[in-house]
């Protein structure tokens, strides 16, 4: 089955475990090449890295370069792109206003907690002015409340940068939370079981909006799905 991303929307993917969510993101990404099918982003077929896209890894740790500073990281993509060091560092600054990390910029990654670490890959992947960010399971290696937290500050992201948003998660209140659509994904080989469009407000808390009965039965809609896979 086909399966579309429209430019602004966010977009989540849930399945069962095993079922080859990161592996459908590496190749949405250019970073792996899909057996069957192919990928296109904007009319192009997708072959290597797209230029316009940037994708956040879940474990940041790893995806930080710990002897550089959290402007080193952020700005590090941009050296491709030629643009001069005072131009970088502007950009980086500004990314890192975006998720709330001003004043951290000559700290290092091993002097932040886990939350904020990942908001300086966030930082790093708005750095480079995206039209659309790919998300594996961004929030999984950290507390309940920063999780939540992290959560809104996508939702804001999105909202103030208008980015396209594509975002693996095994949570399903997370993808109810956060998405206009949830693509559940079957059983292995992977095919799409169904999309499930989310007609909640686009002015989402953790409170009000997962209170909703609306919330609830989308909720268990997409649960059923992945439970019938």
């Amino acid at each position: 089955m086909d399966a579309e991303v429209r430019s602004g929307e966010f977009v989540c993917i849930v399945g069962p475990s095993g079922a080859g969510k990161t592996t459908l993101l590496r190749c949405l990404g250019g970073l792996m090449a899909p057996t069957e099918g192919s990928v296109y982003m904007e009319g192009v077929l997708v072959e290597q890295p797209p230029e316009k896209l940037s994708v956040v890894f879940q474990d940041y740790s790893r995806s930080l370069m710990s002897w550089m500073s959290v402007l080193g990281n952020v700005t590090l993509p941009l050296r491709s792109r030629g643009m001069a060091r005072h131009e970088r560092e502007q950009a980086g600054l500004t990314a890192l206003a975006g998720v709330g990390l001003e004043g951290c910029e000559h700290q290092y990654p091993w002097q932040l907690s886990g939350g904020m670490q990942q908001r300086v890959a966030i930082a790093r992947a708005l750095a480079y002015k995206p039209e659309a960010l790919l998300m594996d399971e961004p929030f999984a290696s950290v507390d309940a409340q920063t999780r939540a937290d992290l959560e809104d500050l996508t939702l804001r992201v999105r909202r103030e940068f208008g980015v396209t948003v594509v975002l693996v998660t095994h949570d399903i209140d997370e993808a109810v939370y956060l998405a206009d659509r949830v693509l559940v994904l079957s059983g292995r080989p992977a095919t799409v079981r169904a999309t499930v469009d989310v007609p909640l407000p686009s002015d989402r808390d953790q409170l009000h909006t997962k209170s909703l009965p609306e919330f609830a039965e989308l909720r268990s809609q997409v649960l059923k799905l992945i439970q019938q896979c």
